[in-house]
């Protein structure tokens, strides 16, 4: 047991932080035409600098990288000096940010897309489901075509440029998104991955992809203390199945654990509800748990031991101010879902502070 609380200072990559809340990273689908971040952005992210640290929405590393409608990038001039316009306002006002690096693999649809090549995957399997696209409406996804053996270090570079391009935007550093089905977590599940080659089969030649990305990462950071990963064992989103994710995600976090990131970011999903009280012993580092917290459910976590960050999602849409009325007790604004992926301010820059 511990004397810690959501509003207890924290560290992380070697900076303090004035609270253990994380504002989580949330697809908004504001970023203009040429997916960069609109100047909409700017305010969004400053509105929430008293979380202890921000982590972006999902940033694509490429344009092959992007798969949703009005989602950003960090591979071109404009899309980096955007960021950085964001990155230094959040500073400005004694924020902290990681940018969160979003590969979406099979995950997409070519509507959304700047080029013409087919999404990409580990293998050409089709995930069940549909994705919004703004000229056609609902569409299925497409067929992903399967990566050569001899493309895989060319996705991995872009993993490192995105990381380069993220840290000359002056961010505090990068958050591999290895969850909620996409690249990364595709080659980490049996369902996804059917590949013979040395990065599917085996364990091991399942997880290849995600270490050799985080060293590739690591590499163009100088250094692990910058790099940061959010997994989501067991979660069924975008039609994402493995045979066994417990034996996947232990031997995962275990491989992690070595790595010296600056934190390993664990969402919580329904199939394993106790996936945090499984995988904290086994990872030596900072620990950022999240899945539906509340402010009560929150500390008791921080309190047992069992998380040294609490991620807080929905709740910051329409709390900009979340610490504070955390603090205060001030009663917390609903999210408004059906304002969460629609283009323009309402219900992403005019939720009020208390």
């Amino acid at each position: 047991m511990s004397d810690v609380s959501l509003l207890t200072p924290g560290r992380i990559n070697g900076f303090e932080t004035g609270n253990r809340i994380v504002m989580a990273p949330m697809t908004r689908s504001r970023a203009d035409a040429g997916a960069a971040p609109s100047d909409m952005a700017i305010e969004y992210y400053t509105q929430r600098v008293t979380a202890g640290l921000i982590i972006t929405e999902g940033t694509a590393p490429s344009a092959a990288g992007l798969g949703y409608a009005r989602t950003p990038s960090i591979h071109t001039p404009k899309q980096i000096a955007a960021w950085k316009r964001i990155a230094e306002a959040v500073h400005a006002k004694g924020g902290r940010i990681f940018l969160q690096i979003m590969h979406v693999g099979r995950i997409g649809h070519p509507a959304n897309r700047p080029i013409e090549d087919r999404v990409l995957a580990p293998s050409a399997i089709r995930a069940a489901g549909q994705i919004w696209t703004d000229k056609l409406g609902l569409q299925g996804f497409e067929t992903p075509r399967a990566l050569g053996l001899s493309e895989i270090p060319g996705v991995i570079a872009q993993y490192a440029q995105a990381t380069r391009n993220a840290l000359s935007a002056k961010f505090d550093g990068v958050e591999l998104h290895s969850a909620s089905g996409y690249l990364p977590m595709q080659f980490l599940s049996t369902g996804s991955n059917h590949r013979t080659d040395a990065y599917g089969g085996t364990l091991q030649n399942r997880l290849r992809f995600v270490i050799e990305v985080l060293e590739a990462m690591i590499h163009a950071a100088g250094s692990a203390s910058r790099i940061g990963i959010k997994i989501s064992p067991g979660m069924p989103f975008n039609d994402i199945q493995d045979d066994n994710p417990l034996e996947t995600y232990t031997a995962l976090t275990k491989a992690l654990s070595t790595m010296k990131l600056a934190y390993l970011h664990v969402l919580r999903t329904a199939p394993i509800p106790d996936i945090h009280e499984i995988l904290r012993p086994l990872y030596d580092g900072v620990f950022v748990a999240g899945g539906g917290f509340t402010r009560e459910s929150g500390d008791a976590l921080l309190y047992s031991g069992g998380a040294d960050f609490i991620v807080f999602g929905k709740l910051f849409t329409s709390n900009p101010d979340l610490p504070k009325r955390f603090e205060t007790g001030v009663p917390l604004t609903d999210p408004d879902p059906s304002t969460f992926y629609t283009p323009g301010p309402r219900g992403y820059i005019d939720f009020p502070a208390a």
